[in-house]
């Protein structure tokens, strides 16, 4: 899958009409999520942690305008990459470790006569040290949080973005279906995480990250080790594979061996509650209704478990995503969303992402059937 050449396929649109709403006449952007989506491309390895930490001496900025063409503010080492990959044409370079990418900023912004205008900022991604900095690069600004209103914009994707996911999420079923069939009795955690985000890598990925343990690990999320899978166990996996920024992020279960009744009765159960929770994914739903109706149904399935997460929006860089379906959560569906459903009240994962669409959610995650568990080694 190779790259065809920088393209936006951000919602403009959209971004337009919530800065007038909010009556904003520039932002200034550093998250990943927020860089990725409007300069077009995702910064890989060391450069990429420039935007993940709060009080970065690199940090990269687009410099979007209400009106007029976008800027990038970027390191000598940042800068090349953009060149090639981002589609927007304008980068300015700051001197990193010696000079504030807001200065830089605060001089674009200048010369485009907005020094003095409403200008939103991300503040969760600003650390305050930078956040009182901000005051003395535009002191005449009205300097105002956007984060959330860019978590709205983000949240209605384009073709072009569901594509990416698309692709992204067929990477990772692909490299599932590979390993999964090749596992055998003996296989370490370690090796066969290896081997999935190799797999993905290979495909087309830029990263990927995730986990897999079997039942009998009862530390999930704690990394893979040295442990051996043996017949019988359930494997639990949660993975994420980015296609040119965009993520794929699916989970299977899996057994080793013939599965037993019980097993498949469990599982009938789990699906059965996933595929109701995902029919309720529908334009106009209401988040916190869709958490409850999972909720309900594992209490009624015997589970006393309190569900965490039922499911989460995706985009650029970050898989999670807002909007969140979590209990007493008010925001509504919208057609155009991305909603990765994963309702787990124990071990059994399941997860897939749909698109929000008129007509009922359309499962974008389809290399991989689970109508049964992926049985490996009969």
């Amino acid at each position: 899958m190779a790259n065809t050449g920088p393209e936006n396929i951000a919602n403009i649109p959209r971004l337009n009409a919530l800065m007038d709403r909010d009556g904003y006449a520039a932002l200034v952007l550093r998250s990943g999520q927020n860089f990725t989506y409007l300069a077009g491309f995702a910064f890989p390895g060391t450069l990429g942690r420039h935007l993940d930490l709060p009080d970065s001496p690199r940090a990269p900025l687009v410099v979007w305008p209400r009106e007029g063409e976008p800027t990038l503010i970027l390191n000598h080492q940042a800068a090349p990459l953009a060149g090639r990959e981002s589609w927007v044409e304008r980068i300015e370079i700051f001197r990193g470790y010696a000079e504030s990418p807001y200065q830089k900023a605060a001089e674009v912004l200048g010369e485009m006569g907005l020094r003095g205008s409403r200008i939103g900022f991300e503040r969760a991604t600003i650390n305050a040290g930078q956040w009182a900095l901000l005051t003395e690069c535009f002191p005449d600004a009205e300097i105002s949080d956007c984060t959330r209103m860019m978590d709205k914009v983000r949240w209605i994707k384009t073709p072009g973005e569901v594509e990416r996911i698309r692709q992204a999420a067929a990477i990772l079923d692909e490299a599932y279906l590979e390993v999964f069939a090749a596992l055998r009795e003996g296989d370490t955690e370690r090796e066969i995480h290896a081997r999935i985000v190799e797999g993905c890598i290979r495909r087309g990925a830029e990263w990927a990250h995730g986990m897999l343990n079997p039942i009998r690990n009862t530390v999930i999320y704690g990394g893979e080790g040295d442990l051996a899978f043996r017949k019988g166990d359930i494997i639990r996996n949660d993975y994420v594979a980015f296609f040119r920024g965009y993520p794929g992020h699916q989970s299977r279960t899996v057994v080793l061996g013939e599965p037993t009744a019980g097993q498949e009765r469990i599982y009938r159960t789990v699906l059965d509650i996933y595929r109701g929770t995902v029919a309720r994914c529908r334009p106009g739903a209401r988040a916190g209704d869709i958490y409850d109706f999972a909720q309900g149904a594992f209490r009624e399935a015997g589970y006393d478990a309190t569900l965490n997460l039922v499911g989460h929006g995706v985009g650029p860089w970050w898989h999670q995503q807002a909007p969140f379906i979590v209990r007493d959560a008010e925001d509504t569906l919208e057609e155009g969303m991305v909603i990765a459903l994963e309702p787990h009240a124990d071990f059994w994962h399941l997860q897939d992402m749909v698109l929000i669409a008129g007509g009922g959610p359309q499962l974008l995650s389809d290399r991989m059937r689970t109508d049964e568990m992926f049985v490996i080694d009969r």
